[in-house]
C-alpha cells in the first residue's frame, strides 16, 4: 500500500466511515501516475475519491509546497462549499494544506497574497484560470501542479467554457508534462466520449472509473384527482399548490424546483399566500437574485432553517444541503438527466435515498414523467458531446497567451490540436486565426486597434498596455441578454434583470421579481430603479429564463410510452390517469406509433390547420415547423402562421395546404435539407445576432471598463456593424461562417433536426382529418393563442376550446 493511503484508511474509521471501492480505484490510479473521470450518484463521495488521491501523495512526500492542486469548479456559487470539504480532512490527517478560492469574486488583495505564497490547493474558474495563464510568471505558478480536477464536468462539456477549460488544460499540460486530470460527474451518458474530451490526446491512458454504490432513488408523482378538470395546457400548475403543501409538510426541508425564473415567483407568491404564517421559513432562489440574498438563501438551508426554498437550475449543482430530504419538480423535467441531478440534491449522503416528487402543471406533461422515470431508472442519460473548433474562442486564447509569455506558432499549433475541440483544426483555420489576432483579418487590418498581438523572430507576443487591459476585462465566454441593476429609490439592490426585459417597461408597469411586486420607476446609468408596488395583480414576470427543450433522450422515451398506450398498457399512476385523454386521441385521430409520423388536417373558424407529432422537441420543431412552410409554399404559394411545443406543432393558413403534392414532392427528404433550412429563415439576421456573442469572444467589440458599460444596443449595434462589413468585404470571413453554424446548432439542433427528418422519412405517413382540434393539437393552439392578440380574454379562449374536450374525457 502506498505509504500515504494507510492515514486515510485510518482517518475514515475513526469518523465511523469505510471507503467505497471506486474510491480506492481513484486514489490507487492516482498515485499510479494515470488520469482519467469519476462517474457516479450524487452524494456516494465522489469529492473525496479525486481529493484523497493527491492527500494521500502528499503524506508521503517530504516537500508540499507550492500550489499542488487546482480545483476547477463551473459556478462560483460551489467554490465556498468546495472549500469546506476539501478542508475537512486535512487537520485529522495532519497535513498543514491551505486550500483556497480565487474566483471574480477575490479581492485584489487576496489575490495578491496568493501570489506572494501560492496555496497548496486553489479553488477557481475556467475564467479565473485563463486570467491566470495571461500573467508573464504563470509557468511560475504551475511550476509545482501536480493534479487538476474539473468538478461537474457534464456542466461544461457541451459548452464554450467547457472548450475554455480544454485549451487551459492543454496550457497546464505544456508546462508540467506530469500532471494528472481527473474530471467528477454524476450525470452522463456517454461516458468514454466525455473522457476522450476532457484528456483530449491523453485519452487512450485515461482510466474510467465508475461509482457503482448502492443510491436508492425514488421517483414518484402528485396527481390531478381526475384528468377531466385538469387543465390542458398554458399554465404555472397553480392548481396543484395544495398537495405541494402537504408534500412540503411532511419533510423538514424541501427544494422545489422549477424550469423557468417567471414559475418560481410565482410558485413562490403561491406558496406563501396559502400558508403565510411560513414567511421567513420559505424562500427564492434563482440566478437573477442579488449574490448576498442567494447566500443567505443557502447558508440557511445548510443551517436546516428553512421549510422550502423555490429554486430553478441556481440550485442544481453540486453544493451539500444535508438536511434536505425532498425534492418536489414543477412540470416536466425535460431531461433524464436533469431530472436525477435534481433528485440527488436531496439524501445528499451516502446510503440515504434520493427522492424527487414531479407535478404535472398540465395533462400532456403526465406522459413527460412517466417517460422519464422510466428512462432515469433503466439509465438512459443524455449524451453531451463537445463543442468542436470555435475560432472565437481559440482567438481569444492565443492573445490570452501572448499576454504571458508568449507563443511560438508550431509549438502553440501542436498545443492546441492536443485538445479534443481542436484535434481536426486546419493549417488554413489556424493561419486565419493568427492573421485576425495580429492584423485583424483582410478587413480591418488598417485599424490599429484589431493588430492586438505583433510577432518579432517568431514569437507572438501582446505589446499595447491597453490591449491587455482591455483583454483581461473582457476574458469569459458566457454572454448573453445584457443585465441591468434592479434597486430601489431610496438603496437597496435587488439582483438583475434582462436588458431586453426593461427596455419594453414603462414607468408606472409592475412586475413580481425577488418575490416581490415592483413598480418600475425609470433607468438610469444601467439601473432600473424600482419602488415596492401595492399588490401581486396585473404584475407578471416575463425576463428570461425561458422554455427548457425537450432533450433528446426524453423525446424518445415519450414516443415509446405512447406506442404502449395504443395497445392498452398503461404502466404507471400517470399513464392510467392519461387513459381517457388518450382514448379520445385514438377515437378522434391516432396515437402514433414509434415507427409513424402523425398528421392532422383541422379546419376551425381560424382557418386551415395542419398538426405535426414529430415528438422531437420544441427546439426540434421550431426549425422543421419553418422548414416544412418553406417546402409547401413551394408548391403553391401560401402564407403560414407557425407554433409549437414539445410534442409538434402546427402551420395554419386561410386555405388548405397541399399536404400529398408535398408528401410526394419530398417534404420529409434529406436533399438540400441544408440549404431549405437556411431559406426558410432569416437566416441572415439570426446569425447577426449570434455574432454578438462571437464578437465578444474574439475581441472585436469591447463590453466597456467597470462602472461605464455600454448597454446592450450599443453592444448590438457594434457587433452587427462588424457582421455587416465583414459579409461584404471580407466573405471568408471564419467567424461569420461560426455565427452561421452556430445559429443552427444553438438555435435549432440542427444536427438532431437531420436525424429526425432522417427517421420521419422512414416512418409510416398517417393523416388524419377530425373535426376538431385532439388533445395532442390542443396545448399547441394554446400556445398560439398567448402570441395572438384579441379581445377577447385568453383564457375565455381557452375554456371554450376545453369544453369539448371535458365533455368527451
Amino acid at each position: 500500500m502506498y505509504p500515504g493511503l494507510q492515514p486515510i484508511e485510518d482517518w475514515f474509521a475513526a469518523n465511523g466511515w469505510q471507503p467505497f471501492p471506486f474510491q480506492r480505484e481513484v486514489w490507487s490510479a492516482y498515485l499510479e501516475g494515470r488520469s482519467g473521470l469519476i462517474f457516479s450518484a450524487t452524494g456516494t463521495g465522489k469529492t473525496f475519491s479525486a481529493w484523497m488521491g493527491p492527500v494521500a501523495e502528499a503524506l508521503g512526500q517530504s516537500e508540499t509546497g507550492g500550489l499542488r492542486v487546482l480545483w476547477i469548479t463551473p459556478l462560483r456559487a460551489l467554490a465556498s462549499d468546495t472549500a469546506v470539504s476539501l478542508r475537512m480532512p486535512l487537520e485529522g490527517l495532519g497535513l498543514e494544506w491551505r486550500v483556497e478560492i480565487r474566483t471574480g469574486d477575490t479581492t485584489s488583495s487576496e489575490r495578491a497574497k496568493q501570489k506572494a505564497e501560492a496555496p497548496q490547493a486553489l479553488i477557481t474558474t475556467p475564467e479565473s484560470l485563463s486570467l491566470m495563464l495571461s500573467h508573464a510568471d504563470h509557468r511560475e505558478t504551475f511550476a509545482n501542479l501536480q493534479c487538476v480536477v474539473i468538478d461537474e464536468w457534464h456542466e461544461l462539456i457541451s459548452t464554450k467554457r467547457g472548450v475554455q477549460t480544454e485549451l487551459c488544460l492543454a496550457r497546464l499540460r505544456a508546462i508540467c508534462p506530469g500532471i494528472r486530470t481527473w474530471g467528477i460527474s454524476a450525470t452522463l451518458g456517454n461516458l468514454d466520449g466525455a473522457m476522450q474530451t476532457l484528456l483530449g490526446a491523453e485519452a487512450e491512458s485515461g482510466v474510467l472509473v465508475e461509482g457503482h454504490v448502492e443510491k436508492e432513488i425514488v421517483i414518484d408523482s402528485i396527481l390531478p384527482e381526475s384528468v377531466d378538470r385538469f387543465p390542458w395546457a398554458g399554465h404555472f400548475g397553480t392548481q396543484m399548490i395544495k398537495p405541494v403543501i402537504s408534500a412540503i409538510e411532511e419533510g423538514n426541508t424541501c427544494l422545489v424546483f422549477c424550469n423557468t425564473r417567471a414559475q418560481a415567483e410565482i410558485w413562490f407568491q403561491n406558496i406563501l399566500g396559502y400558508r403565510p404564517d411560513w414567511k421567513g421559513h420559505v424562500e427564492l432562489h434563482h440566478g437573477s437574485l442579488d449574490r448576498d440574498m442567494r447566500d443567505a438563501v443557502e447558508m440557511g438551508l445548510k443551517q436546516g432553517k428553512l421549510r422550502a426554498v423555490v429554486a430553478t437550475s441556481s440550485l442544481d449543482l453540486g453544493v451539500d444541503f444535508s438536511p434536505v430530504d425532498r425534492v418536489i419538480q414543477v412540470g416536466s423535467p425535460k431531461g433524464v438527466a436533469r431530472l436525477l441531478q435534481r433528485a440527488g440534491r436531496s439524501g445528499h449522503r451516502p446510503g440515504v435515498a434520493s427522492r424527487v416528487t414531479c407535478v404535472p402543471t398540465h395533462a400532456l406533461e403526465m406522459v413527460d414523467i412517466a417517460a422519464a422515470r422510466k428512462a432515469a431508472l433503466e439509465g438512459r442519460i443524455e449524451a453531451r458531446e463537445g463543442v468542436e473548433r470555435p475560432l472565437d474562442l481559440l482567438s481569444q486564447h492565443l492573445v490570452t497567451i501572448a499576454l504571458g509569455e508568449g507563443f511560438r506558432s508550431e509549438e502553440m499549433l501542436a498545443e492546441v490540436r492536443s485538445t479534443w475541440a481542436y484535434r481536426n483544426l486546419t493549417d488554413e483555420e489556424w493561419q486565419w486565426v493568427i492573421d485576425f489576432i495580429v492584423r485583424g483579418g483582410s478587413a480591418l487590418r488598417a485599424y490599429p486597434e484589431f493588430r492586438r498581438v505583433v510577432e518579432h523572430d517568431g514569437l507572438y507576443r501582446v505589446e499595447d498596455k491597453d490591449i491587455a487591459q482591455r483583454h483581461r476585462m473582457s476574458i469569459g465566454t458566457i454572454v448573453s441578454d445584457s443585465a441591468m441593476n434592479v434597486a430601489y429609490m431610496k438603496g437597496g439592490r435587488l439582483g438583475t434583470v434582462e436588458e431586453s426585459f426593461l427596455s419594453r417597461l414603462n414607468p408606472g408597469d409592475r412586475f413580481i421579481f425577488s418575490g416581490k411586486p415592483l413598480e418600475f420607476i425609470r433607468i438610469r446609468d444601467m439601473t432600473a430603479y424600482v419602488k415596492p408596488a401595492a399588490s401581486v395583480k396585473g404584475a407578471v414576470p416575463h425576463w428570461a429564463g425561458g422554455r427548457l427543450p425537450l432533450s433528446n433522450q426524453l423525446a424518445h422515451a415519450i414516443r415509446e410510452e405512447l406506442d404502449l398506450a395504443r395497445f392498452g398498457v398503461f404502466d404507471s399512476p400517470e399513464m392510467e390517469m392519461m387513459m381517457p385523454l388518450l382514448d379520445v386521441q385514438a377515437r378522434w385521430s391516432a396515437i402514433p406509433a414509434e415507427d409513424e409520423f402523425l398528421i392532422e388536417r383541422v379546419e376551425t373558424g381560424d382557418g386551415h390547420h395542419l398538426f405535426f407529432y414529430p415528438l422531437e422537441g420544441r427546439l426540434v420543431h421550431e426549425g422543421l415547423a419553418a422548414l416544412f412552410a418553406h417546402r409547401i409554399s413551394q408548391i403553391q404559394p401560401i402564407t403560414f402562421s407557425l407554433a409549437c411545443n414539445d410534442y409538434g406543432f402546427e402551420l395554419l393558413a386561410a386555405e388548405p395546404a397541399p399536404l400529398h403534392e408535398a408528401l410526394q414532392a419530398g417534404l420529409l427528404s434529406l436533399d438540400n435539407l441544408g440549404a431549405d433550412i437556411l431559406a426558410s429563415l432569416n437566416s441572415a439576421e439570426m446569425a447577426k445576432r449570434q455574432f454578438r456573442e462571437i464578437a465578444r469572444i474574439a475581441g472585436l467589440v469591447f463590453q466597456g471598463y467597470p462602472g461605464m458599460n455600454k448597454s446592450a444596443k450599443q453592444v448590438q449595434a457594434t457587433s452587427g456593424l462588424f457582421y455587416d462589413v465583414l459579409s461584404q468585404y471580407d466573405p471568408g470571413n471564419m467567424l461569420v461562417f461560426q455565427a452561421e453554424r452556430e445559429v443552427l446548432e444553438k438555435q435549432l439542433e440542427s444536427s438532431r433536426l437531420a436525424v429526425a427528418m432522417g427517421r420521419l422519412g422512414q416512418s409510416k405517413v398517417v393523416i388524419t382529418e377530425p373535426e376538431r382540434p385532439t388533445p395532442m393539437a390542443f396545448p399547441i393552439l394554446v400556445d398560439r393563442l398567448r402570441e395572438t392578440v384579441t379581445t377577447e380574454k385568453i383564457g375565455d379562449r381557452i375554456q371554450k376550446l376545453a369544453l369539448e374536450l371535458e365533455a368527451e374525457a
